[in-house]
């Protein structure tokens, strides 16, 4: 009897972070106008939750 072959699910990249899980965002700084800084700092991708794969679609 042959044995069957086990596949690994394909797994697809989130867009918006490149399968990182974590893009960046501007440092603003200052209460009324929030003034942008050079400064750059680690934030969780939304929309895959820090997991970087794509999210499935119709949730």
């Amino acid at each position: 009897m042959a044995t069957r072959k086990k596949t690994k699910p394909v797994r697809v990249l989130c867009p918006d972070c490149d399968g990182k899980g974590e893009t960046s965002e501007t440092v603003r700084v200052g209460a009324r106008k929030g003034r942008v800084t050079d400064d750059r700092q680690a934030a969780l991708c939304l929309a895959c939750l820090g997991t970087g794969e794509a999210p499935a679609d119709g949730a």
